[in-house]
């Protein structure tokens, strides 16, 4: 399932490639523009969700916890994920509704199995470091100007995946119980704190959609551009990519 992932997501950086376009056409997409721009932004970030999943399973494998491989988890499949539908499917929904992919289900891990609460956060910290990578290699062939004017449906679609990634990243990040970033913070916390903060977890997710709603994490898509700019990605060709991408309209 995951080499089909791939496979459509290289047709359609091929089709974006091959695709001709015109000043027009960037501005009110046709059909084919717009599906190969989708398919490279919807099937990248899937790309990207699976390997982050699969990065936590792996880092986890190696700190001591090798249950993971019977549970399927180092294949890269989505189906052996917990929850497919949260982690496949919100990313997906979140995304077409213009906001950003966060994965809802995850790979259970024994954390008792881990040989240290170092090895605990690296775990934590190995999905957001693979949504990092993704971005990298996005922004560096953009940045990098190979693609040139020529071809604006993948230059375009790959600087707004690059974004979103770098987006992705920086909210998992964040030190809110059921993200990355507190999984990574928690074991190092106090016992009466792991407990206080822990009985938030169910809430996690409900506390990220509200804060979103509020426009409290208006500074993700900031860092996640300036990331990006860092990189040498113009922000003019994240804007073609949001727009080419986009299912409105």
């Amino acid at each position: 399932m995951f080499y089909a992932l791939l496979a459509g997501f290289a047709a359609s950086c091929v089709a974006g490639f091959l695709l001709p376009v015109t000043a027009a056409d960037l501005a009110q997409p046709p059909v084919a523009v717009r599906a190969a721009a989708l398919g490279i932004v919807i099937l990248g970030t899937l790309v990207a969700v699976s390997l982050h999943e699969w990065a936590h399973a792996a880092v986890a494998y190696r700190g001591g916890d090798t249950s993971v491989a019977g549970k399927g988890y180092l294949t890269l499949d989505f189906r052996r994920y917990s929850d497919p539908l949260l982690s496949i499917g919100m990313p997906v929904l979140f995304l077409l509704l213009g906001a950003l992919p966060l994965p809802g289900g995850a790979v259970w891990i024994n954390q008792g199995a881990l040989r240290s609460r170092w090895w605990r956060t690296a775990v934590s910290l190995a999905g957001s470091a693979m949504n990092l990578l993704v971005g990298l290699l996005a922004a560096l062939v953009v940045g990098s100007g190979v693609l040139g004017r020529e071809h604006p449906v993948l230059t375009g679609a790959l600087a707004y995946l690059a974004l979103i990634m770098f987006g992705v990243a920086i909210l998992n990040l964040l030190p809110i119980p059921g993200l990355d970033g507190y999984g990574a913070l928690e074991p190092h916390l106090p016992r009466g704190v792991q407990r206080a903060l822990g009985s938030l977890r169910p809430f996690g997710l409900w506390i990220i959609l509200g804060l979103m709603l509020l426009g409290f994490f208006g500074f993700i898509w900031t860092a996640a551009s300036f990331l990006t700019q860092l990189l040498g990605v113009d922000p003019r060709w994240i804007g073609v990519g949001a727009v080419l991408a986009s299912v409105r309209g």
